[in-house]
């Protein structure tokens, strides 16, 4: 008899209960982000339910946030590999990078900003290793970006870039594309790289001093202090992402988060499914909003013109 016989025949009785108690394990799908967990933790609790995954029932959520200390990522993602978590989806390059450090086994659903220029996967045809998910990158954003604030601020000549130390990769990647664009409108651009909070308010003194008509925000940054102070200093914040446009930032256009949020929900339908990351290519976004602030426009003179509410998906009043 062939040892795996054996193994099986003695110990037969006591790995069907192990079996049976492992098949009822309600999935663990854990989250990661650097900071600004609103609206993407709301927004993908509601794209699982939709797909038929309640908190609590069907699955188990542990979705964190190292607010804005890059440093507690690793210990994050850490525990989520102790808690034993089925599948990770992690929002913003560096989270996904310590997702990454922290397995190779688990499978990550990613929402990233430029996922190949970073280096997170091969391509997006082929993204290789445990990685997957939803680029929210595509080569049009920043010129489209800069367009609009073209027509919301007329005359508009210069501005300011807030790059995240904490998540330099994807700031690398933002910044060369928002220069590219701005070349080709003549628009000259300044970078600030931040590596603390109490930076920031230096960065704005900068700016307006350079004579920076608004600044281009890395959704990565701490919100709350970066809107308060572009209201001090008067400069109109613009970053790609709905959340910042709804607290209180001028300008958002970007991926429609919903629909982002609705394609890693089926990412993470699949790997529970058994699904293999490495054979799944990875999506761009389809659908994209503007939103405006109108709430900041009036605290800051600004008039904007019709026809931009008029292509507006979200005005915020």
């Amino acid at each position: 008899m062939r040892r795996r016989d054996v193994l099986g025949w003695l110990g037969g009785a006591a790995v069907y209960p192990l079996q049976a108690r492992a098949q009822a394990r309600t999935p663990l799908v854990g989250g990661l982000i650097l900071t600004n967990p609103e609206p993407y933790w709301s927004c993908l609790r509601e794209a699982l339910r939709a797909g038929g995954y309640e908190d609590g029932r069907t699955i188990r959520l542990d979705l964190r946030s190292a607010e804005g200390n890059a440093a507690a990522l690793a210990a994050h993602g850490a525990e989520l590999v102790r808690a034993r978590a089925d599948v990770v989806v992690a929002v913003q390059t560096a989270p996904i990078r310590a997702a990454m450090a922290a397995s190779s086994e688990i499978p990550i659903v990613m929402i990233a900003g430029a996922p190949v220029e970073t280096g997170l996967i091969r391509s997006l045809s082929r993204p290789g290793g445990n990685v997957t998910g939803v680029s929210t990158t595509v080569a049009e954003l920043a010129a489209k970006t800069l367009e609009s604030m073209g027509v919301v601020l007329p005359g508009l000549r210069r501005v300011g870039v807030l790059v995240n130390a904490a998540d330099q990769d994807f700031g690398k990647s933002m910044l060369g594309q928002i220069e590219g664009a701005a070349r080709s409108l003549k628009i000259d651009v300044r970078a600030f790289t931040i590596r603390r909070v109490d930076e920031l308010e230096t960065a704005f003194s900068s700016m307006v001093e350079d004579g920076a008509q608004a600044v281009i925000v890395q959704p990565s940054l701490p919100r709350p202090r970066v809107l308060e102070l572009a209201l001090k200093h008067r400069v109109p914040a613009i970053a790609s992402n709905l959340g910042w446009a709804e607290a209180g930032a001028l300008l958002c256009y970007a991926p429609d988060l919903r629909d982002v949020c609705r394609k890693a929900a089926g990412y993470v339908d699949r790997l529970l499914k058994g699904g293999k990351p490495a054979d799944m290519p990875v999506e761009q976004p389809t659908v994209f909003e503007l939103a405006i602030n109108l709430r900041t426009a009036k605290a800051l003179g600004i008039e904007v013109p019709p026809m931009v509410l008029g292509s507006a998906t979200q005005v915020f009043e």
